[in-house]
């Protein structure tokens, strides 16, 4: 994937509850002694960082990265898909050419002196930013999926997955006052286009929907703020040969925000590259 710009550490956010207001009527009957008023108060929808719509949201991505929901047997996956960023890998893309699967390599070593992948690192320093395979074979891919058995990769891997991508996204998100629908829209651009400076990038595709429509935080409708952003997604996925079926979002996002799940609530069904899929 892109090689994106994000470094800070993001602030974890804690949804907070509202507490229903003390007020009451003269008719209104008093309250049973002891009453837990936070309990009783309506809970807040879970925003994508809550583990069951994280999963969700890890499916969702895997159904269209690799035609599957099984997202946690994808740390061994590595191919070339000739999209111009080298080897794509693991749970997210992470992407020889671009920089992600570099510094997740170099994070693994760091924990992990002498694992299968360390001896590569001379070489991914000196590939990144192209499609070379130079230093890298024939040896490279092996080592992947041998590393991928190891549960201190498969660790790095979800760190860094979180760090660069599903952290920065769902930040974002809230800032803008987005519901979980999306914030999973946010991180599905980041984990394709990064969070760089050109022109198909993350924030230039907000910048595109801003153009259109507000966010909810700026007083928008979140619907229409939403087709907006999709709309600019399509069109940067249609700026690149290798992205160019834009299902992921026209049968799948769209499908979800036309009926009007802004929480992705399960059940849940959609189409990526015509195959179907199901969340129940």
């Amino acid at each position: 994937m892109p090689t994106p710009h994000v470094r800070t550490v993001l602030l974890a956010l804690t949804l907070i509850a509202v507490p229903l207001t003390a007020t009451t009527t003269a008719n209104a009957a008093p309250e049973p002694a002891g009453t837990d008023r936070a309990a009783i108060a309506p809970a807040a929808a879970a925003g994508l960082d809550d583990p069951a719509k994280k999963e969700i949201a890890m499916q969702l991505v895997s159904s269209a990265e690799n035609s599957s929901l099984d997202w946690k047997a994808q740390y061994g996956y590595i191919e070339d898909i000739g999209d111009g960023r080298g080897y794509t890998a693991g749970i997210i893309g992470f992407c020889s050419g671009t920089g992600d699967m570099l510094d997740l390599v170099e994070l693994y070593t760091a924990r992990k002196p002498g694992n299968p992948l360390a001896a590569y690192l001379p070489a991914l320093r000196q590939v990144d930013g192209t499609d070379s395979h130079q230093g890298l074979d024939p040896g490279f891919t092996s080592a992947w999926k041998q590393a991928a058995k190891d549960s201190a990769f498969k660790t790095a891997q979800n760190d860094e997955r979180d760090r660069v991508y599903f952290n920065p996204a769902v930040n974002r998100a809230k800032q803008d006052k987005l519901g979980t629908l999306g914030q999973f829209a946010y991180y599905d651009a980041i984990v394709m286009h990064g969070d760089g400076g050109d022109s198909t990038s993350f924030g230039s595709i907000r910048k595109r929907a801003l153009a259109k429509a507000k966010t909810p935080a700026q007083g928008g409708d979140e619907k229409q703020y939403l087709h907006a952003f999709l709309d600019a997604r399509v069109w940067a996925m249609k700026q690149e040969e290798a992205h160019e079926d834009t299902s992921r979002v026209d049968t799948a996002q769209r499908v979800f925000l036309d009926k009007g799940n802004l929480n992705l609530d399960p059940p849940l069904d959609w189409k990526v590259y015509g195959d179907s899929f199901h969340i129940g």
